[in-house]
């Protein structure tokens, strides 16, 4: 009973020392409401597939508490989006802008649907080419035709 109980002691133990500290209210609402709508735009660079504002990452809580200070400053939304491009590059952002270094990105799915299509299209041509119609020899065709002869006798019976 003894080594029972110093072992769930130990297991409660452990939970409280690796417990993290729980997240503070918001001070103020409206900053936190910016601070929710900037980092949805914004993606986690841990993650890579959560926005900022969803992402438990100690990074993603990292970069909230800058982009909180960074409202706190009065920083508007546009600015903020600058110095985190200007940190980051336009891979922080969900949606990147059109301009010749992410063309490819915006591009680049249509273009390998298109050559993906291409070449299935291209392939079902050169494998029905390859299979043309097979040519008989003489005693394959003798064998065919008394075949059907046979099982056209057998339906008249």
């Amino acid at each position: 009973m003894k080594h029972f109980l110093a072992l769930l002691l130990f297991v409660f133990s452990v939970g409280i020392v690796g417990a993290k500290e729980a997240a503070p209210l918001a001070d103020d609402p409206v900053v936190e409401q910016r601070l929710n709508a900037i980092s949805e735009e914004l993606r986690c660079l841990v993650c890579q597939n959560e926005s900022l504002a969803g992402s438990r990452a100690d990074l993603a809580l990292d970069l909230r508490r800058e982009l909180r200070g960074l409202i706190k400053q009065g920083k508007t939304d546009a600015e903020i989006r600058d110095f985190m491009v200007t940190r980051y590059g336009d891979f922080v952002l969900y949606r990147p802008p059109m301009k010749p270094s992410t063309w490819l990105l915006w591009i680049g799915p249509f273009l390998l649907v298109v050559i993906g299509v291409v070449a299935l299209f291209m392939y079902l041509r050169r494998r029905n080419a390859e299979s043309g119609p097979v040519a008989l020899t003489e005693e394959e065709h003798k064998r065919a035709q008394a075949l059907l002869q046979s099982a056209s006798q057998g339906d008249k019976t």
